[in-house]
Protein backbone atom coordinates (compact mmCIF):
# COMPACT_ATOMS: atom_id res chain seq x y z
CA UNK A 1 0.00 0.00 0.00
CA UNK A 2 0.98 3.67 -0.24
CA UNK A 3 1.50 5.65 2.95
CA UNK A 4 2.85 8.98 4.19
CA UNK A 5 6.08 8.93 6.18
CA UNK A 6 7.69 11.88 7.99
CA UNK A 7 11.40 11.17 7.86
CA UNK A 8 12.44 14.30 9.77
CA UNK A 9 11.03 17.77 10.39
CA UNK A 10 9.94 19.24 7.07
CA UNK A 11 10.71 16.00 5.20
CA UNK A 12 7.55 14.16 4.10
CA UNK A 13 7.44 11.35 1.53
CA UNK A 14 4.85 8.89 0.25
CA UNK A 15 6.23 5.37 0.18
CA UNK A 16 5.30 1.77 -0.41
CA UNK A 17 4.49 0.23 2.96
CA UNK A 18 3.52 -3.28 3.91
CA UNK A 19 -0.20 -3.99 3.67
CA UNK A 20 -1.87 -4.17 7.11
CA UNK A 21 -3.10 -7.52 8.37
CA UNK A 22 -5.18 -8.78 11.26
CA UNK A 23 -2.87 -9.07 14.28
CA UNK A 24 -5.36 -9.33 17.15
CA UNK A 25 -8.80 -10.98 16.89
CA UNK A 26 -10.32 -7.58 17.75
CA UNK A 27 -8.74 -5.87 14.70
CA UNK A 28 -10.27 -4.76 11.43
CA UNK A 29 -8.58 -3.71 8.21
CA UNK A 30 -10.17 -0.91 6.21
CA UNK A 31 -9.58 0.52 2.77
CA UNK A 32 -9.62 4.28 3.20
CA UNK A 33 -12.00 6.42 1.17
CA UNK A 34 -10.17 9.56 2.28
CA UNK A 35 -7.68 10.76 4.84
CA UNK A 36 -6.33 14.16 5.83
CA UNK A 37 -3.61 16.22 7.47
CA UNK A 38 -4.20 17.47 11.02
CA UNK A 39 -2.93 20.66 12.60
CA UNK A 40 -1.27 18.50 15.25
CA UNK A 41 0.79 16.87 12.47
CA UNK A 42 2.51 20.24 12.08
CA UNK A 43 4.17 20.02 15.50
CA UNK A 44 6.69 17.37 14.38
CA UNK A 45 6.80 18.91 10.89
CA UNK A 46 8.02 22.16 12.46
CA UNK A 47 10.45 20.37 14.78
CA UNK A 48 8.49 21.00 17.99
CA UNK A 49 8.21 17.23 18.52
CA UNK A 50 10.75 14.52 17.64
CA UNK A 51 10.09 12.50 14.51
CA UNK A 52 12.12 9.85 12.71
CA UNK A 53 10.69 7.99 9.71
CA UNK A 54 7.25 7.84 11.32
CA UNK A 55 4.06 6.76 9.53
CA UNK A 56 1.67 9.69 9.68
CA UNK A 57 -2.05 10.25 10.10
CA UNK A 58 -4.76 9.45 12.62
CA UNK A 59 -8.00 10.43 10.84
CA UNK A 60 -9.83 7.99 8.60
CA UNK A 61 -13.03 6.87 6.92
CA UNK A 62 -13.43 3.91 4.65
CA UNK A 63 -14.79 0.47 3.90
CA UNK A 64 -14.11 -2.57 6.06
CA UNK A 65 -12.19 -5.23 4.12
CA UNK A 66 -11.38 -7.79 6.81
CA UNK A 67 -12.26 -8.42 10.45
CA UNK A 68 -10.76 -10.45 13.26
CA UNK A 69 -12.52 -13.46 14.74
CA UNK A 70 -13.86 -11.50 17.74
CA UNK A 71 -15.29 -8.52 15.81
CA UNK A 72 -19.09 -8.44 15.79
CA UNK A 73 -20.32 -4.87 15.24
CA UNK A 74 -18.85 -4.18 11.79
CA UNK A 75 -18.67 -6.42 8.75
CA UNK A 76 -16.74 -6.36 5.47
CA UNK A 77 -18.38 -3.91 3.10
CA UNK A 78 -19.53 -1.50 5.82
CA UNK A 79 -18.55 2.16 5.53
CA UNK A 80 -17.11 3.29 8.86
CA UNK A 81 -15.76 6.30 10.74
CA UNK A 82 -13.38 5.95 13.65
CA UNK A 83 -11.66 8.12 16.24
CA UNK A 84 -7.99 9.02 16.45
CA UNK A 85 -7.92 6.93 19.66
CA UNK A 86 -8.87 3.28 19.33
CA UNK A 87 -10.88 2.21 22.39
CA UNK A 88 -12.73 -0.85 23.62
CA UNK A 89 -15.77 1.28 24.55
CA UNK A 90 -16.55 -1.13 27.38
CA UNK A 91 -14.17 -0.28 30.24
CA UNK A 92 -15.38 1.99 33.05
CA UNK A 93 -13.57 4.99 31.61
CA UNK A 94 -15.17 4.49 28.19
CA UNK A 95 -18.59 3.98 29.72
CA UNK A 96 -18.16 7.31 31.52
CA UNK A 97 -17.67 8.94 28.09
CA UNK A 98 -13.89 9.29 28.05
CA UNK A 99 -12.87 6.82 25.36
CA UNK A 100 -9.69 8.80 24.68
CA UNK A 101 -8.49 7.56 28.09
CA UNK A 102 -9.63 3.95 27.61
CA UNK A 103 -7.63 1.50 29.69
CA UNK A 104 -6.72 -0.32 26.46
CA UNK A 105 -6.46 2.69 24.15
CA UNK A 106 -4.25 2.78 21.05
CA UNK A 107 -3.20 6.07 19.46
CA UNK A 108 -3.95 5.73 15.77
CA UNK A 109 -1.10 8.10 14.96
CA UNK A 110 1.30 5.32 15.96
CA UNK A 111 -0.19 3.18 13.17
CA UNK A 112 -0.57 5.89 10.54
CA UNK A 113 -3.74 6.40 8.51
CA UNK A 114 -2.49 8.71 5.76
CA UNK A 115 -2.45 5.58 3.64
CA UNK A 116 -4.55 3.51 1.30
CA UNK A 117 -5.31 0.90 3.98
CA UNK A 118 -5.12 0.76 7.78
CA UNK A 119 -5.38 -1.69 10.63
CA UNK A 120 -7.89 -0.54 13.25
CA UNK A 121 -7.40 -2.07 16.71
CA UNK A 122 -10.39 -2.63 19.00
CA UNK A 123 -12.68 -2.38 16.00
CA UNK A 124 -15.93 -3.04 17.87
CA UNK A 125 -15.32 -0.13 20.22
CA UNK A 126 -13.70 2.22 17.73
CA UNK A 127 -15.56 2.04 14.42
CA UNK A 128 -19.06 3.38 13.84
CA UNK A 129 -21.00 2.41 10.74
CA UNK A 130 -22.77 4.97 8.60
CA UNK A 131 -26.43 4.24 7.73
CA UNK A 132 -25.29 3.10 4.28
CA UNK A 133 -22.67 3.84 1.66
CA UNK A 134 -22.40 7.65 1.65
CA UNK A 135 -22.71 9.92 -1.35
CA UNK A 136 -19.32 11.21 -2.43
CA UNK A 137 -20.08 14.74 -1.27
CA UNK A 138 -20.62 13.53 2.31
CA UNK A 139 -17.18 11.94 2.64
CA UNK A 140 -15.32 15.19 3.57
CA UNK A 141 -17.79 15.85 6.39
CA UNK A 142 -17.58 12.27 7.64
CA UNK A 143 -13.79 12.65 7.47
CA UNK A 144 -14.05 15.74 9.69
CA UNK A 145 -16.03 13.73 12.25
CA UNK A 146 -13.01 11.46 12.83
CA UNK A 147 -11.16 14.24 14.65
CA UNK A 148 -11.72 17.97 14.16
CA UNK A 149 -15.51 17.94 14.42
CA UNK A 150 -15.49 15.55 17.38
CA UNK A 151 -12.71 17.55 19.02
CA UNK A 152 -14.47 20.86 18.49
CA UNK A 153 -17.67 19.31 19.79
CA UNK A 154 -15.97 18.08 22.95
CA UNK A 155 -14.45 21.53 23.48
CA UNK A 156 -17.88 23.16 23.27
CA UNK A 157 -19.40 20.55 25.61
CA UNK A 158 -16.52 20.94 28.08
CA UNK A 159 -17.08 24.70 27.92
CA UNK A 160 -20.74 24.26 28.81
CA UNK A 161 -22.05 25.79 25.58
CA UNK A 162 -25.84 25.91 25.45
CA UNK A 163 -28.95 28.08 25.37
CA UNK A 164 -28.54 31.49 26.95
CA UNK A 165 -24.74 31.25 26.75
CA UNK A 166 -22.13 33.42 25.07
CA UNK A 167 -19.33 31.27 23.67
CA UNK A 168 -15.88 32.63 22.80
CA UNK A 169 -13.65 30.56 20.51
CA UNK A 170 -9.88 31.13 20.56
CA UNK A 171 -8.39 29.57 17.44
CA UNK A 172 -9.69 29.72 13.88
CA UNK A 173 -8.22 26.46 12.61
CA UNK A 174 -10.38 23.48 11.70
CA UNK A 175 -11.02 22.54 15.36
CA UNK A 176 -12.00 26.08 16.35
CA UNK A 177 -14.29 26.37 13.34
CA UNK A 178 -15.91 23.04 14.21
CA UNK A 179 -16.38 24.28 17.77
CA UNK A 180 -18.51 27.03 16.23
CA UNK A 181 -20.69 24.36 14.58
CA UNK A 182 -20.99 22.62 17.93
CA UNK A 183 -21.85 25.77 19.86
CA UNK A 184 -24.53 26.60 17.30
CA UNK A 185 -26.00 23.09 17.46
CA UNK A 186 -25.93 23.17 21.26
CA UNK A 187 -28.03 26.32 21.21
CA UNK A 188 -25.62 29.10 22.19
CA UNK A 189 -27.06 32.60 21.89
CA UNK A 190 -23.83 34.33 20.91
CA UNK A 191 -20.63 32.92 19.39
CA UNK A 192 -17.53 35.10 19.33
CA UNK A 193 -14.55 33.97 17.26
CA UNK A 194 -10.98 35.23 17.26
CA UNK A 195 -9.69 35.36 13.66
CA UNK A 196 -7.54 37.51 11.39
CA UNK A 197 -7.99 35.46 8.21
CA UNK A 198 -10.74 36.60 5.87
CA UNK A 199 -11.53 33.11 4.54
CA UNK A 200 -11.75 31.65 8.03
CA UNK A 201 -13.82 34.59 9.23
CA UNK A 202 -16.31 33.94 6.43
CA UNK A 203 -16.49 30.24 7.26
CA UNK A 204 -16.94 30.99 10.97
CA UNK A 205 -19.91 33.19 10.14
CA UNK A 206 -21.29 30.51 7.84
CA UNK A 207 -21.05 28.00 10.68
CA UNK A 208 -22.89 30.30 13.09
CA UNK A 209 -20.51 32.87 14.58
CA UNK A 210 -22.26 36.09 15.52
CA UNK A 211 -19.11 38.15 16.15
CA UNK A 212 -15.62 37.92 14.64
CA UNK A 213 -12.80 39.74 16.44
CA UNK A 214 -9.35 40.42 15.02
CA UNK A 215 -7.99 41.50 18.40
CA UNK A 216 -5.65 39.19 20.30
CA UNK A 217 -4.35 38.93 23.85
CA UNK A 218 -5.52 41.61 26.26
CA UNK A 219 -7.30 43.46 23.44
CA UNK A 220 -9.39 40.37 22.68
CA UNK A 221 -10.21 39.93 26.37
CA UNK A 222 -11.27 43.57 26.62
CA UNK A 223 -13.46 43.29 23.53
CA UNK A 224 -15.19 40.12 24.78
CA UNK A 225 -15.92 41.84 28.07
CA UNK A 226 -17.22 44.88 26.22
CA UNK A 227 -19.64 42.61 24.35
CA UNK A 228 -20.78 40.90 27.57
CA UNK A 229 -21.47 43.83 29.89
CA UNK A 230 -17.99 43.60 31.37
CA UNK A 231 -18.43 40.00 32.55
CA UNK A 232 -16.75 37.80 29.96
CA UNK A 233 -18.01 34.74 28.08
CA UNK A 234 -19.95 32.00 29.84
CA UNK A 235 -18.11 29.40 27.75
CA UNK A 236 -14.70 29.60 26.07
CA UNK A 237 -12.96 27.18 23.74
CA UNK A 238 -9.16 27.09 23.49
CA UNK A 239 -8.21 25.34 20.25
CA UNK A 240 -4.57 26.29 19.72
CA UNK A 241 -2.34 24.94 22.49
CA UNK A 242 -0.02 27.90 23.05
CA UNK A 243 0.58 30.03 26.12
CA UNK A 244 -0.93 33.09 24.48
CA UNK A 245 -4.07 31.26 23.45
CA UNK A 246 -4.62 29.82 26.92
CA UNK A 247 -4.04 33.18 28.61
CA UNK A 248 -6.48 34.75 26.18
CA UNK A 249 -9.08 32.05 26.81
CA UNK A 250 -8.86 32.24 30.61
CA UNK A 251 -9.00 36.03 30.54
CA UNK A 252 -12.08 36.05 28.29
CA UNK A 253 -14.07 33.72 30.57
CA UNK A 254 -16.24 35.14 33.34
CA UNK A 255 -15.85 33.90 36.92
CA UNK A 256 -17.93 30.78 37.25
CA UNK A 257 -17.71 30.18 33.52
CA UNK A 258 -16.27 27.14 31.77
CA UNK A 259 -13.24 26.75 29.53
CA UNK A 260 -12.86 23.74 27.23
CA UNK A 261 -9.30 23.27 25.99
CA UNK A 262 -8.38 20.92 23.17
CA UNK A 263 -5.32 22.58 21.64
CA UNK A 264 -2.34 20.22 21.94
CA UNK A 265 -0.39 22.04 24.66
CA UNK A 266 3.23 23.03 24.03
CA UNK A 267 5.33 25.03 26.51
CA UNK A 268 2.18 26.06 28.36
CA UNK A 269 1.98 26.90 32.06
CA UNK A 270 -0.94 27.99 34.22
CA UNK A 271 0.41 29.42 37.44
CA UNK A 272 -1.13 28.66 40.79
CA UNK A 273 -2.10 32.30 41.22
CA UNK A 274 -3.90 32.34 37.87
CA UNK A 275 -5.70 29.08 38.56
CA UNK A 276 -6.72 30.16 42.05
CA UNK A 277 -7.90 33.66 41.17
CA UNK A 278 -9.62 33.18 37.80
CA UNK A 279 -12.70 31.36 39.15
CA UNK A 280 -12.96 29.43 35.86
CA UNK A 281 -13.87 25.76 35.43
CA UNK A 282 -11.18 24.31 33.15
CA UNK A 283 -11.64 20.96 31.42
CA UNK A 284 -10.30 19.36 28.26
CA UNK A 285 -7.49 17.34 26.76
CA UNK A 286 -7.60 14.64 24.07
CA UNK A 287 -11.19 14.55 22.86
CA UNK A 288 -13.28 11.40 23.39
CA UNK A 289 -14.50 11.58 19.80
CA UNK A 290 -16.05 8.10 19.98
CA UNK A 291 -18.61 9.43 22.49
CA UNK A 292 -20.03 11.80 19.89
CA UNK A 293 -19.61 9.83 16.64
CA UNK A 294 -23.13 8.33 16.41
CA UNK A 295 -24.76 11.75 16.82
CA UNK A 296 -22.31 13.51 14.52
CA UNK A 297 -22.62 10.91 11.77
CA UNK A 298 -26.41 11.24 11.85
CA UNK A 299 -26.28 15.05 11.71
CA UNK A 300 -23.99 14.81 8.68
CA UNK A 301 -26.07 12.07 7.06
CA UNK A 302 -29.21 14.19 7.47
CA UNK A 303 -27.27 17.17 6.01
CA UNK A 304 -27.94 19.32 9.06
CA UNK A 305 -24.26 20.26 9.33
CA UNK A 306 -21.48 20.44 6.75
CA UNK A 307 -18.12 20.38 8.57
CA UNK A 308 -16.39 19.21 5.39
CA UNK A 309 -16.17 22.88 4.43
CA UNK A 310 -13.08 23.13 6.67
CA UNK A 311 -11.16 21.31 3.92
CA UNK A 312 -10.06 24.15 1.66
CA UNK A 313 -7.44 22.17 -0.24
CA UNK A 314 -7.83 18.69 -1.71
CA UNK A 315 -4.84 16.77 -3.03
CA UNK A 316 -4.12 13.17 -4.01
CA UNK A 317 -2.28 11.15 -1.38
CA UNK A 318 0.92 11.21 -3.43
CA UNK A 319 1.03 15.03 -3.03
CA UNK A 320 0.89 14.90 0.77
CA UNK A 321 4.19 16.80 1.05
CA UNK A 322 2.59 19.79 -0.68
CA UNK A 323 -0.37 19.51 1.71
CA UNK A 324 1.93 19.72 4.73
CA UNK A 325 3.70 22.70 3.23
CA UNK A 326 0.44 24.49 2.47
CA UNK A 327 -0.82 24.06 6.02
CA UNK A 328 2.53 25.04 7.52
CA UNK A 329 2.52 28.23 5.43
CA UNK A 330 -1.14 28.90 6.31
CA UNK A 331 -2.18 28.65 2.67
CA UNK A 332 -4.67 25.99 3.73
CA UNK A 333 -6.76 25.50 6.85
CA UNK A 334 -7.01 21.73 6.46
CA UNK A 335 -6.00 19.41 3.62
CA UNK A 336 -8.07 16.47 2.43
CA UNK A 337 -6.09 13.65 0.83
CA UNK A 338 -7.93 11.58 -1.77
CA UNK A 339 -7.16 7.98 -2.68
Amino acid sequence: MRGVVMNAPGDVTVEEREDPTIIEPTDAVIRLAATCICGSDLWPYRGAEPVDHAPMGHEYVGVVEEIGADVTTVQPGAFVVGSFWASDNTCEICQAGYQSFCTHRVLMGTIGTQSTKARIPLADGTLVKTPGLPDADLIPSLMAASDVLGTGWFAAVAAGAGPGKTVAVVGDGAVGLCAVIAAKQLGADRIIVSSRHADRQALARDFGATDVLEERGDDFIAKVKELTDGLGAHSTVEAVGTQGAMDQAIGATRPGGHLGFVGVSHDLTITGDTLFMCGVNIHGGPAPVRRFLPELIQLIWDREIDPGKVFDLTLPLDQAAEGYKAMDERRATKVLLTL
